[in-house]
């Protein structure tokens, strides 16, 4: 289904009664965070909404992907599923043997379809151009652009694609990249290192010309979904979008520079980066992965123009601790990716879960049809290797035995009972994302792989102590522990899953070895294959939070310490530091971030608001959970 502009989406969300209209003043410094959060982090992702009065001419839509249902819609399609499946289907007949000239004959629909997808270009002037602004009448503050979080350097747009070329082959991209806006002509442009756009930007560099940099806002949502897509290099993120849409992406040339953008889009920011110019200071900002990313050097961007419709609609999300809506709009990746993966890279693959709690990144589940012995390793190497799951910290493989990836609590009993830690599991070392502040250098950090396979025979020879859990096992919390540890929750192994949780208070006088050497002696302990430790003011109770918590935290090789049995007929353990490092108790030497959470103020500010709003039963601030997690107001976590 092709949505003509972003304003048909949001009536189906009405009609739907998946939107609320907020009428009442509501400004885009933090307020919309703050009650965009609340909604983000309901059960099923709350509603979208539609900001009409925030003291610009332009609506703001946001949480408009953050659920299932409204993903879908976004798509125009029932399930996120008939995405992949539509993929497969076309794949399959494009690269079956064609042995007569009846099949080739076949092929006709399918070409014919290939070929509507393709981005079209147009002569004429676009809707997205019916109001043009240029030179001095240039001006990013008429926009809505939000500061999100209170550590913030600035309001940032934060749903922008950005339409570069490759100077040499004129190949487009279509990426999405924050830009804090920095004054009235001029943002900061945040190219990651390992993404297309900092490429472009690299060789421009090299030839020592300008770059054209053209950013669209709004339209159809499928483009703003495509911009976020893990497409191979050089594969148009249009003719993603005409694939979803069933329909050709109609574009049109820009004002200012030669880049064709989409002609039913609601706002195009025009411009230039210049290569040769020194970069900008730009952030800190609260980011995807729960924690700030701190302020570093980028490009900037230079605005030359600013076109938009009549009755356009600024399109916005926020980020911060999962769940919120990037976690939907990366389920849709998960689901519609998986077919072609399967097809190009992994022939084995039967389904695959990325968590929410591990921020697209930290953790992925895949399940595997196993034939030969070492197929985990082969497969986890496999996704490495490939685009963004370069990025991944930890990969689980299972097989068909593990009925369900997405059950968490089931691949956390089947990993209890199949996995072997001294024997099935294993460590590489690789790129981060620039993102990861737990490695202790930029970008580059270790990875674990975890077999949680059924073992074949091979597989077997040498290990002859591999412990399955004792399902009759009770947790008998121990009769002394150290001051240090707060709390210790093991009520998971009465659930057939070999973990125990531990929070300590990392602030006191302690040494994790003597830590470690006291989980390894205490009999209490004694069964539990995983020994995760967190920080004081983490809910151990909460597994999504410990989960999010740890997965961020942990450089791998360094923090997951395996130990062989001590006593006769028990598992080699694990234990995992998932507390946050300091220079003081882990010599780490990078800045550490804090949390992203609302501050005091403005939490207490929308609580009494929430009602005049008119946005339905109180919801109370999920920041309020965090809040003890915060060491100093600050994006950069204090040393204590």
């Amino acid at each position: 289904m092709a949505f003509r502009e972003l304003a048909e989406f949001v009536d189906l969300l009405d009609q739907e009664g998946e939107l609320i209209r907020v009428k009442e003043y509501v400004t885009p410094d933090m307020e919309i965070t703050e009650i965009v959060d609340r909604f983000s982090k309901s059960k099923g992702g709350g509603k979208a909404l539609l900001f009409e009065n925030n003291g610009t001419d332009f609506p703001i839509l946001i949480n408009a992907m953050g659920s299932t249902k409204r993903m879908s819609m976004a798509l125009g399609c029932f399930t996120l599923d008939q995405v992949g499946e539509r993929i497969d289907k076309v794949f399959s007949e494009l690269t079956s043997p064609k042995l007569s000239w009846i099949d080739k004959f076949k092929m006709i629909p399918t070409l014919k379809n290939v070929s509507s997808w393709m981005p079209k270009r147009s002569n004429s002037r676009g809707r997205c151009q019916e109001n043009i602004f240029k030179g001095d009448d240039v001006d990013l503050t008429t926009l809505p652009v939000l500061r999100c979080w209170p550590a913030d350097g600035g309001p940032f747009i934060t749903l922008p694609c950005v339409v570069t070329e490759d100077p040499d082959t004129n190949i487009r991209n279509v990426g999405m990249y924050r830009m804090q806006v920095l004054d009235k002509n001029t943002t900061g442009m945040h190219w990651h290192k390992h993404k297309t756009g900092a490429r472009h930007y690299n060789r421009h560099k090299e030839l020592g010309t300008k770059m054209p940099v053209s950013v669209v806002l709004g339209g159809d949502p499928s483009l703003m979904f495509s911009a976020t897509a893990p497409l191979p290099d050089n594969i148009d993120e249009y003719l993603l979008a005409g694939f979803l849409r069933d329909e050709s992406v109609n574009l049109v040339k820009c004002i200012t520079n030669d880049l064709y953008v989409p002609a039913d889009a609601d706002i195009i920011i025009e411009g230039f980066v210049d290569p040769q110019e020194e970069l900008v200071w730009e952030g800190p900002f609260g980011d995807h992965t729960g924690f700030y990313s701190l302020a570093d050097w980028y490009p900037k961007f230079h605005v030359t123009c600013i076109t938009y419709k009549d009755r356009a609609i600024y399109p916005a999300t926020i980020v911060g601790i999962p769940p919120m809506e990037d976690a939907y709009i990366q389920r849709a990746s998960e689901r519609i990716f998986l077919a072609p993966m399967k097809l190009v890279m992994v022939p084995e693959i039967l389904d695959m879960d990325l968590p929410p709690a591990g921020v697209a990144h930290n953790i992925t589940l895949a399940q595997i049809n196993k034939t030969f012995s070492g197929q985990a390793h082969k497969v986890a190497y496999s996704m490495w290797g490939a685009g963004q799951m370069m990025f991944n910290k930890v990969m689980v493989i299972t097989d068909e035995s593990a009925p369900n990836v997405h059950s968490y609590r089931r691949m956390a009993r089947i990993i209890s009972q199949k996995v072997e830690v001294s024997r099935d599991i294993f460590f590489s070392r690789g790129p981060m994302d620039v993102l990861d502040h737990s490695s202790n250098a930029f970008a580059y950090g270790s990875k674990m792989g975890v077999d949680a396979t059924e073992k074949l025979d091979e597989e077997l020879q040498g290990f002859d102590h591999c412990v399955a859990l004792d399902k009759k096992g009770t947790f008998v919390q121990p009769t002394s522990m150290p001051e240090y540890i707060v709390k210790v929750n093991g009520s998971l192994i009465e659930q057939e899953i070999s973990v125990i949780i531990i929070s300590i208070d990392k602030r006191s006088n302690m040494d994790l070895n003597d830590l470690k050497q006291y989980i390894l002696n205490e009999k209490s302990f004694a069964l539990a294959k995983f020994i995760v430790i967190v920080d004081r003011g983490v809910c151990i109770d909460d597994y999504d939070f410990v989960s999010w918590y740890c997965s961020g935290n942990i450089d791998p090789i360094r923090d997951c310490s395996i130990h062989e049995p001590m006593v006769p007929n028990a598992p080699s353990r694990m234990i995992i530091d998932g507390t946050r490092k300091t220079s003081l108790h882990d010599n780490f030497k990078r800045l550490w971030p804090n949390p992203v959470v609302s501050d005091d103020e403005m939490i207490e500010q929308i609580d009494m608001r929430w009602e005049s709003l008119e946005l339905g039963p109180f919801v109370s601030s999920p920041s309020r959970k965090y809040k003890s997690l915060m060491r100093g107001s600050g994006a950069v976590a204090e040393d204590i």
